[in-house]
């Protein structure tokens, strides 16, 4: 007996989409595009996306309220909880303390008073100017595999850089293994 799932019609119809192999920026790259960012405001919005894994919509809703010490609340996520956290390097957080007091904000301002298409813009445009095809995105995506690469347990990585619930959704995020990597990781686990 012949299965019906198995006729051509349906195989067209259900067809498994394609993973899409993102490109994950290096480290180089990251620097590259931060040093380029001349505006301040850009500069700190684009350093908390490439090391706090921040997405863009979030960190457009930040209000001087939400920044505490090496903490950012972020209200309204993505995730439908009220409010989550997200960390900060001590550099990144000394600098958008630096930037709140030089801007003298109120606490209800938003750190980053532009809307969602002029936060696109201002990354696409640097991306052209380095001849990178750049995206919010991007950032983020590398925040996640630079962290994993240097050695941080992916159990971690969903819950501090990405706050993913589940970790499936994490792993699409992180680059492909090369070879030399994975000869490179071997070699640290087991010695040479």
């Amino acid at each position: 007996m012949r299965n019906p799932c198995n006729a051509p019609i349906l195989a067209k119809a259900f067809k498994t989409p394609k993973q899409v192999l993102r490109r994950i920026l290096d480290r180089e790259t990251v620097e590259e595009v931060i040093y380029n960012t001349k505006n301040l405001r850009d500069r700190l919005r684009v350093e908390l996306q490439a090391q706090c894994g921040l997405r863009i919509g979030e960190s457009l809703k930040i209000k001087i309220s939400d920044a505490s010490d090496r903490k950012l609340t972020l209200r309204a996520p993505k995730s439908g909880m009220e409010s989550e956290m997200a960390f900060m390097p001590e550099q990144i957080a000394k600098r958008v303390h630096d930037y709140i007091q030089q801007k003298a904000f109120s606490l209800d301002d938003r750190l980053f008073p532009i809307c969602y298409s002029t936060a696109r813009a201002v990354i696409k445009k640097i991306g052209r100017r380095l001849n990178l095809v750049l995206t919010p995105h991007d950032l983020r995506r590398y925040s996640a595999t630079y962290a994993s690469r240097k050695g941080m347990r992916l159990e971690i990585v969903p819950k501090v850089i990405l706050r993913h619930q589940d970790l499936k959704t994490t792993q699409a995020y992180l680059g492909r293994v090369s070879e030399g990597e994975a000869i490179c990781w071997m070699d640290i686990l087991h010695g040479r």
